[in-house]
């Protein structure tokens, strides 16, 4: 099935292992690999995530990662955008779309969305366009030991939240503030400590 009749949708974060409700609205597997490289930085402080750190699309600390595709099932940009606007609880300037048959170019990295729809033939895309606000809810500006302090600091389900969900990140997604956290002693501790915790619910769930 060609794809010049669909729109993608774009993910690279936790989208990958949790469509929740976007699932009746896509067809097929992820495409790994398979978006075009967007710039993005674990530089958003989500109250969704239980205030820990999550990825977005940022120009100015990130780092350009392969993203992955999947299918919507909608004909029209604008049900594709109000899909994804539900499984990211985000306004609708939170989504970005291009639509080529319309022209529609909506949302930043529009463009760069545009020239890969036009290249790998799809009609149009619709991503998670939700800015950074690490500076906002900080109150200063992000850097990568500010970032792992403020990680450090959390504590209970908070620093679980935010250590499961950087783990899980697709490998791709393979930021600045990832790589130094990968080679920190304490995140390789609470990183197996989550991956066991959520193996033994997952083992008292299936018992």
């Amino acid at each position: 099935m060609g794809n010049a009749d669909a729109y993608a949708v774009i993910g690279w974060g936790s989208l990958i292992w949790d469509l929740e409700v976007l699932t009746p609205h896509v067809s097929g597997p992820w495409q790994m690999g398979a978006g075009p490289q967007l710039s993005m930085e674990f530089t958003r402080v989500s109250p969704k995530r239980k205030m820990g750190l999550a990825v977005c699309l940022d120009a100015e600390h990130g780092a350009l990662c392969p993203t992955h595709v999947i299918r919507s099932v909608r004909g029209d940009l604008a049900d594709a955008v109000a899909d994804l606007v539900a499984r990211e609880r985000a306004p609708l300037d939170g989504i970005g779309g291009v639509c080529l048959a319309k022209g529609t170019v909506q949302g930043r990295f529009a463009d760069v969305v545009r020239a890969w729809c036009l290249s790998a033939g799809w009609k149009g895309a619709v991503w998670t366009n939700v800015t950074p606000n690490f500076a906002e809810a900080r109150g200063e500006a992000f850097t990568i030991p500010r970032a792992m302090a403020y990680l450090s600091g959390l504590e209970g389900e908070s620093r679980d939240e935010a250590v499961r969900y950087i783990d899980n990140a697709p490998a791709a997604t393979d930021t600045p503030l990832r790589r130094a956290l990968s080679a920190e002693r304490w995140w390789q501790v609470e990183a197996a400590r989550v991956r066991a915790l959520d193996l033994a619910a997952r083992r008292a769930g299936s018992g």
